[in-house]
């Protein structure tokens, strides 16, 4: 069993950054670990994604170039740069674990795992 824990999160004017952290109580480092968001009344939706050992990462078009994920596998924690934030960007952000999928599809459904999510909002 995996928890997962997400901090980071807060209020932020347009153009800001933040970064959100995710612990795993549990041993991650051979899952593939996801953050996704969710905006009131819409989907949940991907945003990036990284391979247990770090190296391939997959963003969410909408986010390319502004965020960055990477992961410590000695911390059991992945990360998630946000910068150049947009009003678009604010949701509750939750991370996600996958054992044996691929972190290049972004599907909500390959992930076994959930946080209870971090809120970043972004003032205009």
């Amino acid at each position: 069993q995996v928890q997962l824990v997400e901090s980071g999160g807060g209020l932020v004017q347009a153009g800001g950054s933040l970064r959100l952290s995710c612990a795993a109580s549990g041993r991650t480092s051979n899952y593939i670990m996801g953050w996704f968001r969710q905006a009131p009344g819409k989907a949940r939706e991907f945003v990036a994604a990284i391979s247990w050992s770090g190296g391939g990462t997959n963003y969410a078009d909408s986010v390319k170039g502004r965020f960055t994920i990477s992961r410590d596998n000695t911390k059991n924690t992945v990360y998630l740069q946000m910068s150049s934030l947009k009003p678009g960007d604010t949701a509750v952000y939750s991370c996600a674990a996958s054992n044996g999928r691929s972190w290049r599809r972004g599907l909500v459904t390959d992930y076994d795992y959930w946080g209870q999510g971090t809120q970043v909002t972004v003032s205009s």
